[in-house]
């Protein structure tokens, strides 16, 4: 296998080349639009959800082509998650991946519609992809739309929003974070395997594997919130505490929560034994995730 870094690199390539041709241009009226939306879709992001969504093909012996419009896809519908986050009346931040908010640069209003087009165009490019014997449009429509519904992304949103100032338990923690930053994560990973026409247990592997990996994510970033700068994070450092949020490190301890990860990563490995060395990318891109500075 190509080093992590190469393959990271190369599959974010395809990601954007692929959002490029799919996105209406920055001068396709009206333009302001279109120039707000591909703002913060190319604001620099890792790409991760999209390459994760790659990676399970590969694990599946699929072909990425198959997969890179159910990516688009989900990129579009995170991103248009982070313009909504950002927001004064959400978590009112301004900076995301180390540039001005989209609300800083075009204003409240139209950030919310280039977050309205971004989701809106997530299903467009969704109809562009292939279907399956096992998976038709039907079914990866409602994949995509649940997890970004009021029952998943949306859920998480309005419950991170109730529970600010609040004293909260773990279990309400992480039902947060499994709807907030979990669903869309493991969505990803499943569309992934749908687009390679994966068996059930395939796919149930997946969803384990993409629900362990997503948590973990959380937990690290929750940790990094409160040990890495401003500079390094890419967007203001500390402001959960400053919001008042419940964190990993505020109901485990630093020291809990870094256990708590290490344990949800070692999970998420176990999930792919069904893979065998298929799902040794998965693997990689795992520990990564883990490994990113505490």
């Amino acid at each position: 296998m190509s080093s992590l870094k190469s393959y990271l690199a190369s599959h974010a390539k395809v990601v954007d080349t692929a959002l490029d041709r799919f996105l209406p241009p920055a001068t396709r009226k009206p333009a302001t639009i279109h120039k707000a939306m591909r703002y913060s879709l190319f604001a620099g992001g890792k790409r991760l959800r999209p390459i994760l969504c790659l990676a399970a093909a590969e694990a599946c012996e699929g072909k990425i082509e198959a997969a890179v419009p159910l990516a688009c896809a989900v990129e579009c519908i995170h991103t248009y998650s982070l313009i909504h986050d950002d927001l004064p009346a959400m978590d009112n931040d301004d900076y995301r991946r180390g540039r001005l908010t989209n609300h800083k640069v075009f204003g409240d209003g139209m950030a919310v519609l280039a977050g309205d087009g971004l989701l809106t165009m997530a299903f467009e490019i969704l109809g562009h992809a292939e279907t399956w014997p096992r998976y038709d449009m039907r079914a990866l429509v409602r994949e995509l739309a649940h997890a970004a519904g009021s029952l998943k992304l949306i859920a998480g949103q309005v419950a991170d929003l109730e529970g600010e100032g609040r004293r909260i338990t773990e279990a309400q923690l992480r039902f947060i974070h499994e709807c907030k930053t979990g669903a869309l994560l493991t969505t990803s990973i499943r569309l992934g395997g749908m687009s390679a026409n994966a068996p059930a247990s395939e796919l149930k592997a997946l969803t384990r594997f993409g629900h362990a990996l997503g948590l973990a994510f959380q937990v690290i970033d929750d940790i990094l919130d409160v040990t890495q700068t401003s500079e390094k994070l890419g967007k203001s450092a500390g402001k959960d505490v400053a919001a008042k949020k419940a964190t990993y490190p505020a109901i485990l301890g630093l020291a809990g929560a870094k256990a708590e990860a290490r344990r949800l990563t070692a999970e998420a490995h176990a999930a792919l034994e069904v893979f065998g060395s298929r799902g040794d990318r998965l693997r990689e891109l795992a520990n990564h995730l883990l490994e990113r500075d505490f």
